[in-house]
């Protein structure tokens, strides 16, 4: 199988999928014949069209660059079967392939951000933690037409910790992301791979994040607020309001204190924190951002916005 490259295309578009590309760029083994990503879009301040992170790499890399805002038309299926691709490496690439980008003679795998069958879909790493999963991980698996339900090539894990944020945990997955990739490939190339069907019983769906994730209902315990707040920083952020003011919530504890307070309403603010009843327990705000404002510390907050409290 070693005896000629392997010609390898991979589809990406954010940071998650960088270490994966990275990681074929190495590889000898094999041939990056083109990356597709999503077109450029703009963002920031003055909507400017900014490339995607993949992009950037593969430009920096010399690579061919793909990107199709459809990959459905018969152009697009056309275009993508002319680079005669043996490989197909997916990682969070934003766009659902047609049959013909994954029919074999092409394999089709992906580097999805959890333990499969559980949390298939948009947003694995937020509702991992949001349901308060102690463990998760990264799954290479080869792609089939329903959305995340191949057959399983390698697992590998990483723990959840009460400190762990959205943040931190995306870019701890995308690391392993890489190493998970690096191990596959070796399978592959061996001829090693053997295929683990997924349990149907045991699928959970990561539904994409809407507002109704970010409002922070201060009827639930604390503990729940807590996982909320860490599992949506830094981005989208839960949100909350004091008076008028919205506010993106970005760092926090909670605590079991009891009260009799009505859940939502201000227990008392000092520079280390603002406490707010929860429905079981406090949650205490350390990190917020006013709307069109920069992050602050409650401290900050006090100091400019202390009327809204």
């Amino acid at each position: 199988m070693t005896s000629r490259r392997i010609r390898t295309i991979y589809a990406g578009t954010p940071d998650f999928a960088v270490p994966g590309l990275k990681v074929l760029l190495a590889r000898p083994e094999f041939e990056l014949v083109a990356v597709y990503t999503q077109p450029d879009r703009p963002a920031g301040r003055g909507r400017r069209m900014h490339a995607s992170p993949i992009k950037e790499l593969a430009v920096a890399n010399g690579l061919a660059v793909e990107q199709p805002e459809r990959v459905t038309t018969e152009d697009a299926i056309a275009r993508y079967l002319g680079y005669e691709p043996q490989l197909l490496v997916v990682a969070a690439y934003g766009l659902l392939l047609p049959n013909p980008f994954i029919d074999a003679p092409i394999t089709a795998i992906n580097i999805h951000a959890s333990l499969l069958p559980r949390w298939r879909g948009a947003a694995p790493i937020q509702r991992a933690l949001m349901a308060g999963d102690a463990r998760t991980g990264i799954s290479i698996m080869r792609v089939v037409k329903k959305l995340d339900a191949g057959p399983v090539w390698l697992m590998r894990d990483c723990p959840i910790t009460d400190e762990t944020t959205g943040g931190s945990l995306h870019d701890t997955l995308a690391e392993l992301g890489g190493t998970a990739l690096h191990a596959a490939l070796d399978l592959y190339l061996a001829g090693a791979v053997i295929e683990t069907v997924q349990d149907e019983s045991a699928v959970t769906y990561a539904a994409k994040l809407g507002p109704a994730d970010r409002e922070i209902d201060w009827q639930q315990p604390a503990a729940i607020i807590d996982r909320q707040v860490r599992a949506l920083n830094p981005s989208p952020a839960a949100v909350t309001r004091f008076k008028q003011l919205e506010v993106k919530v970005l760092a926090g504890h909670c605590s079991s204190a009891m009260h009799g307070a009505t859940p939502g309403t201000v227990l008392s603010h000092d520079d280390r924190g603002i406490v707010v009843a929860a429905g079981t327990g406090c949650y205490t705000i350390t990190e917020l951002q006013p709307a069109g404002k920069q992050r602050m510390s409650a401290q900050s907050f006090r100091n400019g916005y202390g009327s809204y409290l």
